[in-house]
């Protein structure tokens, strides 16, 4: 069983985005919601995850970038951290420790 975290972070400016409401899905039903604090951080979305794909969703209020969805495969590890990085003219993201 795994964890996921996730932190969003504004790169233009150099700041967290709190508020940010973050969704996980997997088999087109939610299994956990959260919002970011003022850190841009949720701590633990989800705990005790099985193995399988799941699909991570960011509802953004930035200008351009409303909705970010990232298909990621929960697999043996124990934990998994996946940050979102925006900016008025871009979004990645990667697989953080």
């Amino acid at each position: 069983m795994a964890t996921l975290s996730t932190h969003v972070l504004d790169t233009a400016s150099g700041r967290p985005v709190s508020g940010v409401a973050v969704s996980l899905e997997k088999d087109g039903g939610v299994v956990a919601r959260g919002m970011t604090d003022g850190d841009g951080r949720i701590g633990q979305l989800a705990g005790s995850l099985e193995s399988g794909r799941y699909r991570l969703v960011f509802e953004l209020k930035g200008p351009f970038f409303r909705r970010v969805a990232l298909d990621v495969e929960i697999g043996a590890d124990p934990k998994y951290h996946i940050p979102l990085l925006v900016t008025p003219f871009g979004v990645t993201s990667y697989r953080g420790s």
